[in-house]
């Protein structure tokens, strides 16, 4: 018998086959993916999938070469700047961010494929998926980002929140 996903991307079958459902797969090696961030306020994963295969993964952190919050410590936090304001203050990029730079780095198009990701992007990530072409987004917590919710849903983009 073949297993069917709900729309949270859970696991139903009615066989001992316990395997986890493609969803649960993809989010839990993006929370994997997200354990290599070295934000101090957030750690993000993000992948890209089509097909059933991954494309390419991301996490936030300092360009390459450059020292990592991790070492230097946050601005942001030193600054006082909340979540979801002032991304240019920042010395990292975000996971979604990282995870287009290594697709279009090695060569991999990404146009139709979906994105994973532990948070939901926010509008700078938002609109530069749009124009990458990914067609669905999965992620696991929201992020405090009304614009991002919007430009998404009118650019026709499905987005789903796992478990």
């Amino acid at each position: 018998m073949q297993n069917q996903g709900d729309q949270h991307g859970r696991l139903l079958n009615s066989g001992s086959d316990s395997r986890p459902s493609w969803n649960e797969y993809f989010m839990s090696i993006t929370r994997l993916v997200a354990e290599r961030s070295t934000c101090l306020r957030r750690k993000v994963g993000a992948i890209l999938v089509r097909e059933k295969r991954i494309l390419a993964t991301g996490y936030n952190g300092a360009p390459e070469g450059l020292a990592h919050c991790l070492d230097i410590g946050c601005l942001r936090e030193r600054m006082g700047i909340p979540s979801g304001q002032r991304h240019e203050l920042c010395r990292a990029l975000h996971a979604e961010q990282n995870v287009l730079i290594q697709a279009a780095r090695y060569g991999t198009a990404v146009a139709g494929s979906e994105l994973y990701c532990t948070n939901l992007p926010c509008i700078i990530c938002t609109k530069m998926l749009i124009n990458a072409g990914v067609h669905t987004i999965y992620y696991s917590e929201g992020y405090a980002d009304e614009m991002s919710r919007d430009m998404l849903k009118e650019a026709g983009i499905r987005v789903v929140q796992l478990d």
